[in-house]
């Protein structure tokens, strides 16, 4: 099991950056696939991105592909969203998520795990 929080959420103009942040405990996090998924309101909740636990294998979705960078830290139990040149249509609720499988998942139903979402807004 493991307990994900996120951070760094917040009101940014178009155009501008925010980093993501989700911080892991209770089990080992290096072994887990990571995932960054957005829901804006009146939407199905989307894939953003994933990173395997050695961080050798990377998806975006190709709406964020070139602006958005997945990266992690296992001797921090954190994983991070760097999030530039950011459009109104990026505005939404972004959730952590965590997967113990042997392939990295891109679709929301196959993670096992959830952090509480942090709210990204860009303004136009």
């Amino acid at each position: 099991q493991v307990q994900l929080v996120e951070s760094g959420g917040g009101l940014v103009q178009a155009g501008g950056s925010l980093r993501l942040s989700c911080t892991a405990s209770g089990s080992t996090f290096s072994r887990f696939n990571m995932g960054w998924l957005r829901q804006a309101p009146g939407k199905e909740r989307e894939f953003v991105a994933a990173i395997s636990w050695s961080a050798g294998i990377k998806y975006y979705a190709d709406s964020v592909k070139g602006r958005f960078t997945i990266s992690r830290d296992n001797a921090k139990n954190t994983v991070y969203l760097q999030m530039n040149s950011l459009k109104p249509e990026d505005t939404a609720v972004y959730y952590c998520a965590a997967d113990d499988g042997v392939v990295v998942p891109v679709k929301h139903v196959e993670y096992d795990y959830w952090g509480q979402g942090t709210q990204v807004t860009v303004s136009s």
